[in-house]
């Protein structure tokens, strides 16, 4: 069985998909999500916007305001106590979509994101009813010292950075990318890139059944 190297725990869907597709999950972090501890950029906001988890684990979220969460598992992380909503779609659009039916007449929103996200929101809301002020509430991280690369046949990168920190790592090992945004970061990193996969866990089972596997 194909090993593949990716920053998740053993439990997380993404390793079930890996299994699922006959390839065994290999945790392997070299890298850390890290709170800028940032002050929110309006004291006042209808609603704060979340993007991951780790937005939802890393801002300090103002009391009492509700919050629009992109897929379930950012809800999760909230914990109990808040008022939230969950985006159909578990994407930027969907959130999108979410905020103007939550908030038909417009308002002021706080985005809490990665300093690297995609930055769809903020260029959506230009010039509507629909203020959205980005919060960058956390940053990815290289782990330094780094981990000793285990023996794998292919590494998945889930963000820019994890491309660009193994892009060179080990010769013959398949690059591939989780979504354009990785893959355009091994590219301009100088790294060929063997497959890329939309940033979805269905997507990603469909990739690795697709290559060879003995």
């Amino acid at each position: 069985m194909k090993r593949l190297g990716l920053a998740r725990a053993l439990d997380d869907p993404l390793c079930q998909a890996v299994r699922a597709a006959g390839w065994e999950p290999v945790p392997l972090f070299l890298t850390r999500l890290e709170a800028t501890l940032a002050p929110p950029p309006a004291p006042h906001a209808d609603a704060v916007i979340l993007l991951s988890p780790a937005a939802a684990r890393l801002a300090s979220l103002p009391d009492g305001v509700p919050c629009l969460a992109q897929g379930a598992a950012t809800a999760r992380a909230l914990g109990a106590g808040r008022t939230v909503w969950v985006s159909a779609a578990p994407r930027a659009e969907g959130l999108f979509d979410l905020l103007r039916e939550r908030f038909p007449q417009g308002g002021t929103f706080l985005l809490a994101r990665g300093g690297r996200s995609r930055e769809y929101l903020e260029t959506a809301a230009q010039d509507t009813p629909w203020r959205v002020l980005p919060w960058i509430t956390h940053r990815e991280a290289a782990v330094r010292p780094a981990p000793p690369w285990p023996d794998l046949d292919a590494f998945l990168a889930l963000s820019p950075l994890q491309a660009e920190l193994t892009g060179g790592a080990a010769p013959g090992t398949l690059r591939l990318a989780w979504g354009e945004r990785t893959r355009n970061a091994y590219l301009q990193a100088g790294y060929p890139v063997d497959a890329c996969c939309e940033p979805q866990v269905s997507s990603l089972r469909q990739l690795l059944a697709s290559l060879p596997n003995p």
